[in-house]
């Protein structure tokens, strides 16, 4: 483990939750709810004061209307909330070559790389530059974690949950880790940490006390080891910067269960398209194709089938998807379906099933993935016209607005912008032709934002204890460690 905490690791605060409250003048300092709305919707993100309520990511939604009934509920807009990603992905990558994304929002960054630190007073500078570079590009806030390791680092970024810096200074991990809960180790979920609590180990010190042939005992060789290890603070992980994808699939959940034997195998199509535009927007191909049906009664069946040589031919994996259907019972119903690829290469197979002709497939522009269109927006051609709320939507005569809500032939719509006030509220026809869809705006002005991508200037000398109200904390003692809720 290195002797400075020049390991970063940054996780923007309540992601989804926080683009929608910027975005929407009226539901900043509210109780907003992002994900899917539908009978078997759960929580993507919980904004803090939706979690003040006890709503959490991963929640079913109708479990959060129950103990938050007056929050804001919206459907997920993946399209903006990857473009603001992005802008946070490129500050990072102006600190250093190593950037590791574990998510949209979540990242970790090797300041060592490129010398943008050495030490903990030149680490602390970069977290806390970052995070005004941030606010400034994007309006938002996210939390930084600064330590010798990144197990420890994203300790220290939960820690300095919301909107805060915490460094952990090199010496101090193992009085810091000690009293914590076991589950704050990385791969320690519900499963393992009951049974270590049965086992009477609550806590890391405990863990570490149980010694290594213990833990080995109760989890096994390969998860006590590491543990065991994790326990002592120790983590030699890197930080990579391309992560080989193993698998590239794509899954729909129906909010009602398809009886229908046809229109099953229509959805399975459907889905094999979707995952080679995936394959083929990543420059892959793969051997294995995969089916995952979770039926009526939610067991969960998953058949594959490996093919001769890697293709990317949607012909090809249609094919395979629906001969692995045959081989699977729907009687009784049919709540979700998958469709995956595996064994990836970077080159194809021509040859393969379809591709016996010599002619590559091509794939029609279709309909985009469906974390670009949720299920409350996707409709038959020809059908009612559908809002989904949180939606951004433009008038011909009132301006810029987003879907309130929809029913009964109406959409109620708030016109309001990032830059103005609260606005006012209208109803319309949900055919009203003065109502269109329409492009998010951006959080920040470029005027405001200046720069997309603001350089970092050389650290100045940063004085050390609290940094006065913005929220940071530069260094977490021993004994000072208070768990936030997560994102």
């Amino acid at each position: 483990m290195r002797s400075a905490p020049t390991i970063l690791h940054l996780d923007m605060d309540a992601f989804y939750a926080s683009v929608e409250q910027a975005s929407k003048p009226s539901l900043r300092g509210k109780a907003v709810v992002v994900g899917g709305l539908g009978p078997r919707g759960v929580v993507a993100t919980a904004s803090y004061e939706a979690r003040v309520f006890g709503v959490r990511s991963a929640m079913p939604m109708a479990q959060a209307r129950r103990l938050a009934p007056n929050a804001a509920y919206l459907v997920p807009r993946f399209g903006l909330y990857r473009s603001i990603s992005e802008q946070v992905m490129e500050l990072l990558r102006a600190l250093s070559p190593l950037v590791e994304p574990l998510s949209l929002d979540e990242a970790f960054v090797d300041l060592e790389a490129d010398k943008a630190a050495w030490d903990a007073e030149s680490a602390r500078a970069v977290g806390e530059r970052l995070r005004a570079d941030i606010r400034a590009v994007t309006g938002l806030t996210g939390s930084v974690g600064l330590a010798a390791s990144k197990m420890l680092a994203k300790i220290a970024s939960e820690q300095a949950k919301p909107d805060g810096l915490v460094l952990i200074e090199p010496g101090s991990e193992r009085a810091l880790l000690g009293p914590l809960s076991v589950r704050t180790l990385p791969g320690v979920g519900p499963a393992t940490g009951d049974h270590l609590r049965r086992a009477g180990i609550t806590t890391v010190d405990e863990l570490a006390e149980a010694g290594e042939d213990e833990l080995v005992r109760l989890l096994g060789k390969a998860h006590g080891h590491a543990l065991y290890a994790m326990a002592l603070a120790r983590d030699e992980r890197p930080v990579v910067a391309e992560r080989e994808a193993k698998s590239v699939s794509v899954e729909d959940t129906y909010d009602v269960d398809i009886h229908d034997r046809v229109r099953v195998g229509l959805e399975v199509q459907r889905l094999a398209d979707r995952c080679v535009r995936r394959l083929r927007a990543a420059g892959l191909s793969g051997r294995t194709i995969v089916l995952k049906v979770r039926r009526y009664d939610f067991s969960t069946l998953t058949r594959s089938e490996t093919l001769r040589g890697p293709t990317d031919d949607p012909a090809v994996v249609r094919e395979a998807a629906a001969r692995l259907l045959d081989s699977v019972d729907t009687t009784g119903g049919v709540r979700l379906l998958g469709v995956g690829v595996s064994g990836l290469a970077d080159y194809t197979q021509e040859d393969l099933f379809a591709q016996a002709a010599g002619e590559r497939v091509e794939l029609p522009d279709e309909e985009p993935e469906r974390e670009e269109r949720p299920a409350e927006e996707r409709q038959a051609p020809g059908a009612e016209r559908r809002w989904p709320a949180g939606h951004d939507v433009r008038h011909t005569v009132y301006g810029h607005g987003w879907v309130q809500g929809s029913g009964l032939g109406r959409v109620t719509v708030r016109f309001e912008t990032p830059g103005s006030g609260p606005g006012r509220v209208r109803t319309f026809r949900v055919e009203d032709p003065d109502l269109e869809p329409a492009d998010p705006l951006p959080l920040v002005s470029s005027v405001s934002s200046g720069s997309s991508t603001p350089s970092m200037p050389s650290m100045p000398s940063m004085p050390s204890g609290p940094s006065g109200p913005s929220g940071s904390e530069v260094v977490r003692r021993p004994g000072a460690v208070g768990r936030e809720a997560a994102g």
